[in-house]
């Protein structure tokens, strides 16, 4: 070092003490701690052989701020609290009573300081004590124009509100930070925020959307060699494949995060190992008591280190394994020796709380008791829910929820009782269908942000048929997509919840009507059939089979849409597809038949029976079929206004064999329709004229992104309209064609939230949507909606007309009716 040489002189202490002091902090990052500790020490040295006390308190408050961040990263925020505390009360008093001695420096490290100490206390859930320091940074930024601290005191509030368990205002304060470093091009902040980010999006479920941002992370961090950083991505990549129960990756990042957070001598690494433990007990089919008590000993490790929403999980964990152990009495004591959750308690341990109760009721035989846990647990769920914004967020809750449905679904069967088993289905199923949809709140930052997704969707098609190279370009438009994406999670649309239907409500909608609502449990599939004012349940046999099999068919049916297979191909694939009809309609209707006759029919299907068009099934060959996500979506759907007007809108996208013809056709049965083609279709004239309209017939190639349902879209002249958009309407038109391949597909998540384009809609308020979830040819498309519209001229409801204009040739015209009919 250059200032060992330099004279002894109070200039060269300081020098060296300030080296000292970075050095540490740079070795502690490198994850040599002892090595970190000890050039802090001997900072420490060097700063007392300084003879001005106002230069020594604050170099020694600068040391002591590296150095309770590096404990603070080792996971032990009490201790990190005290290291930032001493120069806090210092320069506090200072600025009262000698402000001319407090320069800039001083009140930059006071700041930041501050921040710091927030950052530890909302690690231990004080979160009134982190938003008082944040205050005061506020202040002092204003005072001294501290304009640079301002992400970071943005970030340390997101960091609070998301320990005090209001992950909403996490979310946007995030967000905002976000926004600041990425202008600012500070890619190593930014990545740190994100992390801080990915957890948040954990407690609010939504796993699959982390996971593959910590996938793409992890590869960066690793060349870099940041072991910190690398173990917290890969204890939250374990925590997010838990949620999705992927329990051996789980296990796999969790120890391979232990590893790094022990050789850290981070106390993180219990976290770590709560994960590991979790998974392993979800895949172990026999519990021992080694199992029970390593589970309690992590709990008492956890609550030594002052972590003790993550202890009380332990416990909770421990209690389970009990249970599994039909060990009760053991099970009740050790619950009885674990607090009540607190109010910054997560909400996932709040679920699994609740789920250890239920199972310890049912255990007993109380199954009156079990069922009430399962109902306060989901109620829970639901006050979160209603708090959240975009639909992706809603639907994604269900993952916390996801144990104590089954449960309570389970319970239900069991007992046989049809109206029991209707209302657990309504408590539990498509709740993002629930909310009214408010009047818009123009965001124009996500207005820009998807106008960005869709020019990079142009420029990828155009390159690729260039033969460009597209690398680039599609990792530009994936970042591009995941941003619009987090915007419209906090683009508010949705009000209150609607009331969840009865089934005295349904009986009199539903008239002359029938509904079915299908349900998996335990390996098997029933049917809840409301016809004739009478509620009955049926068992209908191998959950696998019936499942397997609409997979099946949907494979055919795609394999079947192109316009000019040969004659040969047709006859095998249509052979499968009859087939794979018959063996549905065998298993899920004709055993049915008896108690719906020949009545128009409302289905609620759950996972992949969403993809079956109904009317391919022999059964309900030309017979009126609705498809909704739940009986109470569809009582809203019907009982919602009716449009006061007749305005048409009839849209043609580009690259269409047949579009010409089939426009013209169609708007012989709409007089005064406004037709939208070539130049004239672009994303924002057909928003503009979707708004209010009574009909809106779109004739366009469409697509369904399973991995961001929003993002699915219709292909039109300037490129995509993506279903994003659709929140963007002041009044969802009434009722809506998609003749485009897949828009009725949904992305399938756990209490059967089904999210796609046609979803969408339907979310937000649109009553009917006719769409296929299979590939259409545009021959075999144009033919069935020129049928389908001459039937709505004629005066059918959209339902019978689709009935008609399917029962020609179902296999090749596989549209399902969505919404009322």
């Amino acid at each position: 070092m250059h200032a060992d040489r330099a004279p002894d002189s109070p200039e060269r202490t300081e020098l060296r003490a300030r080296i000292l002091y970075c050095l540490g902090d740079a070795i502690a990052e490198a994850s040599d701690s002892d090595t970190a500790v000890e050039l802090f020490d001997n900072a420490r040295r060097e700063i007392e052989l300084l003879p001005d006390p106002w230069l020594r308190v604050l170099l020694k408050g600068n040391a002591d701020y590296y150095r309770g961040s590096m404990i603070m990263r080792m996971g032990q925020p009490e201790q990190a609290v005290q290291w930032f505390s001493t120069f806090i009360d210092f320069a506090e008093d200072a600025m009262r009573t000698s402000p001319e001695r407090v320069d800039a420096e001083w009140v930059n490290r006071l700041a930041s300081s501050l921040i710091a100490r927030a950052y530890s206390n909302a690690a231990i859930r004080r979160s009134e004590a982190a938003i008082v320091d944040l205050q005061r940074v506020s202040v002092l930024s204003l005072e001294h124009s501290l304009d640079r601290l301002r992400p970071y005191t943005v970030v340390a509030l997101a960091n609070t509100y998301k320990q005090s368990g209001d992950v909403v205002e996490a979310l946007r304060r995030y967000e905002e930070a976000e926004n600041v470093f990425r202008a600012h091009q500070k890619p190593s902040l930014l990545a740190s925020v994100q992390l801080l980010h990915a957890e948040c999006l954990l407690m609010v479920g939504m796993s699959d959307h982390v996971g593959r941002m910590l996938d793409d992370a992890l590869p960066v961090l690793r060349k870099n060699k940041v072991s910190q950083d690398i173990a917290e991505v890969e204890m939250y990549r374990a925590s997010a494949a838990l949620l999705d129960d992927q329990f051996d990756l789980a296990r796999r990042m969790a120890k391979a995060s232990m590893r790094k957070l022990h050789k850290r001598g981070s106390t993180w690494w219990m976290m770590a190992a709560l994960i590991e433990l979790w998974a392993h007990a979800m895949q172990v089919k026999r519990v021992t008591n080694a199992l029970v008590q390593k589970a309690l000993t992590l709990s008492e490790q956890l609550a030594a280190n002052h972590l003790l929403d993550e202890a009380r999980l332990a416990g909770v964990l421990a209690v389970r394994l009990q249970v599994r152990r039909r060990r009760i009495t053991e099970a009740e004591e050790l619950l009885s020796q674990l607090p009540a959750p607190r109010a910054v308690t997560p909400l996932d341990h709040r679920m699994q709380r609740r789920l250890v109760l239920a199972e310890l009721a049912l255990a007993k035989g109380d199954r009156r008791t079990a069922l009430r846990h399962a109902r306060k647990g989901l109620d829970e769920l639901g006050q979160v829910r209603d708090q959240l914004g975009g639909l992706e967020l809603v639907s994604a809750t269900a993952v916390h929820g996801r144990e104590l449905r089954e449960l309570a679904i389970r319970l239900a069967l069991e007992s046989n009782n049809a109206r029991q088993m209707f209302v657990w289905l309504e408590r539990t199923r498509a709740q993002a269908y629930r909310y009214e949809p408010q009047e818009l709140i123009e965001d124009h930052e996500l207005a820009e942000r998807i106008a960005e997704v869709r020019g990079l969707g142009r420029e990828l098609m155009r390159a690729g048929l260039d033969g460009r190279p597209t690398a680039e370009l599609r990792n530009e438009l994936v970042k591009a997509q995941r941003e619009a994406t987090r915007l419209g999670w906090h683009a508010q649309r949705w009000g209150r919840t609607r009331p969840m239907a009865t089934i005295n409500e349904v009986i009199a909608e539903l008239g002359e009507r029938a509904m079915i609502s299908f349900v998996v449990s335990g390996g098997a599939i029933a049917a809840v059939v409301v016809a004739g004012g009478q509620v009955r349940m049926v068992r209908l046999g191998a959950a696998d089979d019936a499942l397997e099999g609409a997979q099946k068919l949907h494979i055919d049916l795609n394999a079947l849409a192109p316009d000019y297979l040969p004659p040969p191909l047709v006859e095998v694939i249509g052979g499968s597809a009859r087939r794979q009809a018959d063996v549905l309609d065998a298993m899920l209707i004709k055993p049915l038949v008896h108690l719906v006759g020949e009545r128009e029919l409302v289905v609620v299907p759950t996972g992949p029976l969403y993809t079956v068009p109904w009317g391919v099934l022999p059964s309900l060959h030309g017979r009126p079929v609705v498809t909704a996500p739940s009986a109470t979506a569809w009582l809203a759907a019907t009982q919602s206004d009716k449009p006061r007007n007749d305005r048409v809108l009839l849209v043609r996208g580009p690259s269409l064999h047949f579009g010409d013809g089939e426009l013209d056709r169609l708007a012989a049965y709409h007089e005064n329709a406004v037709v939208l083609a070539g130049e004239d279709a672009t994303a924002a004239e057909v928003l503009s004229h979707l708004d209010g309209a009574d009909l809106v017939h779109v004739a366009a190639h469409g697509e369904h992104e399973n991995e961001n349902a929003l993002f699915s879209r219709l292909e039109l002249h300037d490129g995509p309209l993506f279903a994003h958009e659709l929140g963007r309407l002041r009044t969802p038109p009434a009722h809506v064609v998609l003749a485009a391949c897949s828009l009725a597909l949904n992305r399938i998540r756990p209490g059967d939230e089904a999210l796609g384009f046609a979803g969408a809609m339907l979310a937000g308020g649109t009553r009917t949507v006719v769409a296929a979830a299979s590939k259409v040819g545009d021959e075999v498309s144009a033919a069935a909606m020129a049928d389908y519209h001459q039937a709505l001229a004629a005066g059918a409801a959209p339902a019978v007309a689709l009935a008609e204009a399917m029962a020609k040739d179902p296999f090749r015209r596989p549209f399902l009716c969505l919404g009322t009919g």
